[in-house]
């Protein structure tokens, strides 16, 4: 609605610009001498010479005698002589009393005049329109950036992120722009995946647990054999049936020791993520955060300049986790403050939200580990372990603490 507005506001400037510059290009060019006032005013002067008080008042005039003085001079009159009045161009006529030339009327040319007022109209009309239409053009840009530009950027932004695993954050629904109609299905989307994730993770719960639990019950069996061999080997007096004996004892402990190893895997299982660090400067942590910061809740900010060893990849799962925690459980506005120490490019991320229960700190960064304080809310509790994982693997550090009010979590980045 406000784009058709504007765009039917511009159409009518436009054509009252058209209209204005024409009418008054038309006034220029009809600017000429009325012959009909000239010639009632030379009737006037003639037949009331001898009284000026009869004569005409709708023209600038001054009349003068034979031997060229001034006789008569209306009040707008800038004429006093004949040579003014050919200086001017003003219409020179003569002036005759019962046939008897008595002198000259000079009538004021005022067509310069008129042309110079209706040229000033035209530009000021000019000037007040093509004004109308920059704010008009500025308004329409500001609407187009509103409304198609930073909305499609959100969207984009929103594709990467579910591209990218974050499925915990819903798009923020807005059918007041272009793309309005799309986010409810975007959204759905992502709701879509994120319980697709949560069933599949469920169901690798299940079989992790069927695992665990038939790893259980075969070490019984492994150990009835395993007891059984060891007496056959003690009963049995013949040398050949003890090595028999002896072998099933050592297989049995090779079984026991692969069902061990089944059995501590499937219930705490190891991961392993590749991290590739390399070489890179500092700046290049801008385009990092703000991938990350796509609510725009960080403050201004400088990057001292350094060289840092990072992956790129693990870095903006690092920053995106710490971010979307603040987001996800502060709702506030996160503070950044970057410094450089001897070892470290030191970033500090602090919200504003309740924090966390000062027993829960130190375990954050286990696996599967959430505060109490959250427990109502999704989450697998792998965001701050992953974190911690991957600056591990970078040489850096992560340090999480309490703040008055609020959360702070430290990133120490290596300096090479």
């Amino acid at each position: 609605m406000k784009k058709r507005v504007i765009i039917i506001l511009f159409v009518l400037t436009l054509i009252i610009e058209i209209g204005v510059c024409s009418i008054l290009f038309t006034k220029i060019d009809s600017v000429k001498q009325d012959t009909i006032k000239i010639n009632e005013c030379v009737k006037s002067v003639e037949e009331n010479y001898y009284d000026n008080s009869k004569y005409y008042k709708k023209l600038d005039y001054t009349i003068i005698d034979n031997n060229g003085n001034l006789v008569y001079k209306t009040n707008k009159s800038k004429t006093n002589s004949l040579n003014d009045a050919i200086k001017n161009n003003d219409i020179i006529l003569d002036v005759k009393v019962n046939n008897e030339l008595r002198g000259k009327i000079l009538i004021s040319n005022n067509t310069g005049e008129l042309i110079d007022k209706y040229r000033n109209y035209l530009r000021i009309s000019i000037i007040i329109m093509s004004l109308i239409q920059v704010l008009l053009i500025v308004f329409y840009l500001i609407y187009l950036d509103r409304n198609i530009i930073r909305p499609f950027r959100k969207l984009n932004g929103f594709a990467e992120r579910v591209a990218a695993g974050n499925l915990d954050l819903p798009l923020y629904m807005d059918k007041n722009h272009a793309f309005g109609e799309f986010t409810e299905a975007f959204d759905l989307m992502r709701s879509e995946l994120k319980k697709a994730r949560i069933s599949e993770k469920k169901a690798i719960e299940e079989k992790k647990e069927i695992v665990a639990k038939l790893s259980h019950d075969i070490k019984t069996p492994i150990a009835s054999i395993k007891s059984t061999s060891e007496i056959g080997y003690e009963k049995t007096k013949e040398e050949s049936s003890k090595n028999y004996f002896n072998l099933i004892n050592t297989k049995t402990d090779q079984i026991k020791l692969l069902v061990d190893n089944l059995f501590t895997s499937s219930v705490n299982e190891i991961t392993e993520i590749n991290v590739n660090p390399s070489n890179y400067i500092s700046s290049v942590l801008n385009e990092l955060i703000k991938n990350s910061d796509y609510l725009e809740k960080l403050n201004k900010y400088s990057i001292p300049e350094c060289n840092i060893y990072i992956d790129k990849v693990r870095m903006q799962q690092t920053l995106d986790n710490i971010i979307n925690n603040s987001y996800k459980y502060a709702t506030t506005k996160i503070d950044i403050d970057i410094k450089k120490t001897k070892e470290y490019l030191v970033l500090e991320f602090r919200d504003y939200g309740p924090g966390v229960d000062e027993l829960d700190l130190p375990l954050l960064k286990e696996k599967f580990i959430r505060g109490r304080n959250v427990k109502d809310q999704d989450g697998a509790g792998l965001g701050l372990h992953l974190a911690n994982y991957f600056m591990d693997k970078m040489n850096g550090k992560l340090e999480l603490s309490n703040s008055n009010p609020g959360f702070v979590a430290t990133i120490y980045i290596r300096i090479i």
